[in-house]
Parts: C-alpha cells; structure tokens; sequence
C-alpha cells in the first residue's frame, strides 16, 4: 500500500513544535514582522516550506518566480527560506540586495548530484553541444552553462536553443520529458535526480488508481517517464495551482513534496488533496525560530564570487530572452 498524506496532522506535513524557553509561535509571528519592517526586509518561501513559514511570507512560488518577485521591490534584505541553490540565485539576480539564509545545511540532493569537473569533462566529450541547466542547481554549474531554464520552461528552452545535440543538466527526469516533447534534438542528460520525486513508481499509481478512482494525477516533471504517462497533468510546482483550479474535478492526487499538498490545501480548500509522504527534509530545515535569528543577526549571508555570478547572469539572461 502507498502511504498517503490525506491529513494537516501527520508528520510529513510538519507542525509547528513548541520546546521549553522559545517564544511562542504568536511571539515569533509578531517578532519576525516586526523585524522585516525595520530592516526594510522580504521574506521568499518556497512552496516545499512549513506551513507556518508561509504565513510570514511576503511571497511563496517556485524558487525562480521568488527571485523575480524579489528583484521588483524595494528591499534591502532578502530572507530565502529554501534551499542553497534558490538563495544563490536570487543572490545572482538580486546584486546590491543582502540575501540571507535561515539554514546554511539547507542543501538540495539533485543540485549535489552534479560537480563542475564532471559537467566539464562531459562538455569535452560533446564539444558541438549546448549546456541547458535546470534552476535546481549551483551557482558554479549555471556559470558553466549556456541557458539555465525551469521545469515549466525547459521544453521552451531546449526548442529555442541553435544546434541540434543539447547537453540536460543535473536531472535525467526532467532531461526524458524533454526528449519526448523535443525529439528532433539528441538529448544528453546528467544522472542526476531528485528523491522526492524519483522514487515515486508506476506500482504506487496504480495502487493510487485502486483506491481513489476519480482524483486526477497531476505529477512534477521530475518524476519518471512511466509515472507521467500514466498521470493526467504533468505540471510545475507553481503550475499544479492552476491545474487544480481549472480542472472541475473535486479530488486530486498530487505527486510532489508534501508541502505543496498543503498549500493546495489552504489555496482550494473546496477540493481534497492527497499525496505521498514524500518529504524533503532539507526544505523542512527552515523554521521560524531560525527565520527571526536571521532577520535579527542578519546572518547566515549568501555571496556568489564575482566571476561565477557574471557568468550565471548570462545563462539566466539568455533563458529571459528566449522566453518572453
């Protein structure tokens, strides 16, 4: 049997935990907003963050819609309560902004699946390809690319590149999707990929199929091949919103981190929503206590060296240009 998230109270769905001499969740709401207004400060939260998180955010998305939306106010600090790679990125689109990270061990298993020697050696090997990096990875591996893109955009991306032999880097998932939407271009992907969503099978859908015959599918394009044939929509973080609201079905079952199952929760509370426990604990390092020690000490700082931040600029910039 697959194990299901239909309940806000089980553990992958992350409560907020009360321990002996921290302030009150009340406490800490109120200390953090106070804290943002003084230091002229926004705070980005990822889909994947805790429930609680989200409710001092000034905006919660996918990590690249995050950064934008930072780059359009007038802030001077940024809190990320995400992961490295999402802190980094906004670093790189954000210049002159300070960018913070509540959890410096906040870390991301894809993004740590791919180094620069490999993806340079793998670049000497297809020296006619082009570089296409997923967002979900580091600084230093976006410098080495020629276009970054996103799990909505990539097959935007990829068509849009010259050349015909594209280089997919770090997710092979992501890389099959492609390939099947884009099978004019020779699709050489990396073997990377995220757990939360790789380790999803066909044999869990259908047992989801036996037990919840009217909720549609909807699954993340870093899930396997056999899972997205077998789903109904095939959709990005931030897209399943959409998927959900347009869709006239009362009950869906969603293939994602299960903190999305919650904020679908909480954006359409008309509709059930189920998932698997398919929990990224590194998104879960976040928490409010470690959010308002970061406003507070204004600490841990996220800094790109120069050099790599130039050249990861440009491969964000030719994803903008490609996608407009």
């Amino acid at each position: 049997m697959v194990a299901l998230c239909a309940r806000s109270d089980v553990v992958c769905e992350t409560q907020f935990y009360f321990m002996k001499g921290v302030l009150q969740k009340a406490d800490l709401l109120k200390k953090i907003k106070r804290l943002k207004r003084e230091k002229n400060a926004v705070i980005l939260a990822h889909s994947y963050q805790r429930p609680e998180i989200h409710e001092v955010a000034d905006f919660i998305g996918d990590s690249l819609g995050l950064c934008i939306e930072a780059s359009n106010t007038n802030a001077d600090i940024i809190v990320f309560c995400g992961v490295n790679f999402m802190a980094e990125s906004a670093a790189i689109l954000n210049p002159g902004k300070k960018v913070l990270i509540p959890h410096r061990d906040a870390g991301c298993a894809m993004a740590d699946m791919i180094d620069p020697e490999g993806l340079k050696n793998l670049k000497k090997k297809h020296p006619d390809a082009k570089v296409v990096t997923y967002v979900n990875s580091s600084a230093e591996i976006k410098a080495l690319s020629d276009v970054c893109c996103t799990s909505s955009n990539a097959v935007e991306v990829v068509k849009a590149m010259p050349g015909n032999k594209i280089i997919f880097v770090p997710d092979k998932n992501l890389a099959a999707y492609v390939a099947s939407k884009v099978p004019e271009k020779e699709i050489i992907p990396w073997d990377g990929f995220c757990p939360a969503h790789h380790f999803v099978t066909k044999e869990m859908l259908d047992d989801v199929r036996r037990n919840s015959a009217d909720a549609k599918i909807i699954a993340h394009p870093e899930s396997r091949k056999d899972v997205l044939e077998e789903s109904d929509y095939v959709a990005s973080t931030s897209s399943m919103i959409n998927c959900a609201k347009k869709d006239p079905a009362k009950e869906f079952f969603v293939l994602t981190e299960c903190g999305m199952t919650e904020r679908l929760r909480s954006e359409l509370p008309s509709k059930k929503f189920t998932g698997l426990c398919n929990l990224c604990f590194d998104m879960k390092k976040n928490t409010l206590e470690s959010v308002c020690v970061a406003l507070e000490k204004e600490k841990e700082v996220v800094e790109v060296e120069k050099q790599v931040s130039e050249k990861a600029m440009k491969a964000f910039e030719k994803m903008f240009s490609l996608t407009r």
